[in-house]
């Protein structure tokens, strides 16, 4: 592949829109709004996070020490330029099932026993760039700034309702593109919109926890090297540092509401 440049793209989390108690009949709630650089009043993303609980499980449950965590990822039938169908998907079901990883990490779950709590997001909006996101291997790395956004509202929706967690913990996405104003030599992006670049050779997303330095869910796609570990190293260190710009807009929203 050769030498990988580290290149830093603006966070598109430098152009969003996260609050919380948007949704009263839950425990906890969470809307986040992601505009695609360059595009303003363009959104590239929008997801509504639900908590429901923690309750007590039912009595004939078997006896759990700590809380049981449940994730739930759906697509709107409009949020995506192929409209999807009422039932989950296996897309639907890869991101609830890194979700549930990212956020077992953060969650002090021996604080409820025989409990049980559920984390609903929907998303309104999940097309990077409805113009220009035309191929199916675009949408798949779409996907990896959707968990990192639906990572990063589900935080806020679980401080929200009150649920301790040992950290907040905020998704980054990082990737390694060519493009042709580089001599399609290889680099490193953060937030990488896939309609800007040539090709995308691979990506992670990463769940972090700022305080604690900690990787609760690593997400891997493409291929690279595996003779040079240097290249995932560089890419997780990428994926860790756009989790870092995610978790200061996840602690300014948490603050504000505090006030």
């Amino acid at each position: 592949m050769g030498q990988i440049s580290s290149f830093g793209m603006n966070s598109q989390l430098n152009t969003s829109d996260l609050k919380t108690g948007v949704t009263p009949s839950a425990s906890g709630s969470a809307y986040l709004e992601v505009e695609l650089p360059g595009k303003e009043g363009c959104a590239g993303l929008k997801l509504s996070c639900s908590v429901h609980g923690p309750r007590s499980l039912p009595r004939s449950s078997p006896f759990s020490p700590h809380i049981i965590l449940s994730a739930h990822v759906k697509f709107a039938p409009f949020a995506t330029k192929q409209r999807r169908g009422y039932l989950r998907d296996p897309t639907e079901r890869d991101l609830g099932i890194h979700l549930e990883a990212a956020l077992r990490g953060a969650i002090i779950a021996d604080r409820w026993p025989k409990s049980g709590v559920d984390v609903i997001i929907s998303i309104i909006e999940g097309d990077q760039d409805r113009e220009s996101s035309n191929t199916q291997s675009d949408e798949v790395w779409d996907m990896m700034n959707t968990l990192s956004g639906c990572i990063t509202v589900a935080s806020a929706a679980l401080a929200d309702a009150g649920i301790d967690c040992v950290d907040t913990v905020a998704g980054g996405v990082a990737a390694v593109v060519r493009d042709d104003d580089d001599d399609g030599a290889p680099k490193i992006v953060i937030d990488p919109v896939p309609s800007e670049h040539n090709k995308i050779d691979a990506a992670c997303c990463v769940a972090y926890l700022s305080t604690r330095d900690e990787i609760t869910n690593l997400w891997f796609k493409g291929d690279m090297p595996g003779s040079d570990m240097g290249f995932y190293s560089d890419l997780v260190q990428r994926g860790i540092s756009a989790s870092k710009q995610a978790n200061r807009v996840l602690i300014d929203c948490l603050g504000d509401t505090v006030r």
